[in-house]
């Protein structure tokens, strides 16, 4: 299924040339972001005219990560989305939260076959799955692995780093750290809606980067499920002021 949305403009820096905003790079020794920010309070660099989609003073993006990257293992595609950024229409930050959910899991809405509303899990990988949460919040997830394996990661928190006025507006919440640490509230911020369900991941209005720096990754038990709930499949950044719930 095919999606069509305004990219955002590229943003330059006039004073460098660069695309986006010219930013230090990280040191060769950093081996991890949970210590690395992104960019200081105080920095000199220069803001984008528009604050919805404004990438100003953010971190730098990785590769465009394309739809193979989801043809693999659930397991192998869930930590390694640790540190990627994801942005919807320009807007968005850094993964800092999953869920792994794999057919043969019982908490996994595949579990029982295709339905209406599970099928682009049964689909190629690399696609949006959005569904309705207790009738109130959607929920993004990435489908993974080979076409019907009917596997997908569910994105449970992001570190706000690029829109935050349109995410603030959105979600009337002025408090960074509460606007994307949940599926519901992320969703919710960046406007993803079941008009996003079936979605290619590589192609606008998504846009996926992989991460620049090695991240220290911390794996634990799900939350908000019933069954299966020993099953160590939660991934995040350790220490992360953006996480839904610490591990």
């Amino acid at each position: 299924v095919a999606g069509s949305r305004n990219p955002v403009a590229e943003v330059r820096d006039p004073d460098c040339g660069r695309p986006a905003i010219c930013l230090a790079q990280p040191s060769r020794n950093v081996q991890g972001i949970g210590s690395f920010h992104p960019f200081r309070r105080d920095s000199h660099l220069k803001m984008a005219q528009n604050p919805d989609t404004a990438v100003a003073a953010s971190p730098r993006l990785g590769k465009k990560l394309k739809r193979p990257f989801f043809d693999r293992s659930v397991h192998e595609v869930a930590p390694d989305l640790i540190g990627a950024t994801l942005l919807v229409n320009g807007v968005g930050g850094v993964i800092v939260e999953v869920e792994a959910y794999h057919h043969t899991d019982p908490a996994a809405h595949s579990f029982r076959g295709p339905t209406p509303r599970n099928m682009v899990m049964f689909g190629p990988p690399g696609f949006a799955y959005v569904y309705r949460s207790y009738g109130i919040h959607w929920c993004v997830n990435f489908v993974c692995e080979t076409e019907g394996s009917a596997s997908a990661v569910l994105i449970r928190a992001l570190e706000p780093t690029h829109g935050l006025a349109a995410m603030r507006r959105r979600r009337s919440v002025p408090d960074e750290r509460a606007l994307c640490s949940g599926p519901g509230k992320l969703c919710g911020a960046f406007g993803i809606t079941i008009e996003h369900n079936e979605l290619p991941l590589d192609q606008p209005p998504f846009a996926l980067h992989a991460r620049t720096v090695k991240p220290d990754i911390v794996a634990g038990v799900r939350i908000g499920i019933t069954k299966a709930i020993e099953l160590p499949w939660r991934y995040g950044l350790r220490r992360s002021k953006f996480l839904s719930k610490p591990f």
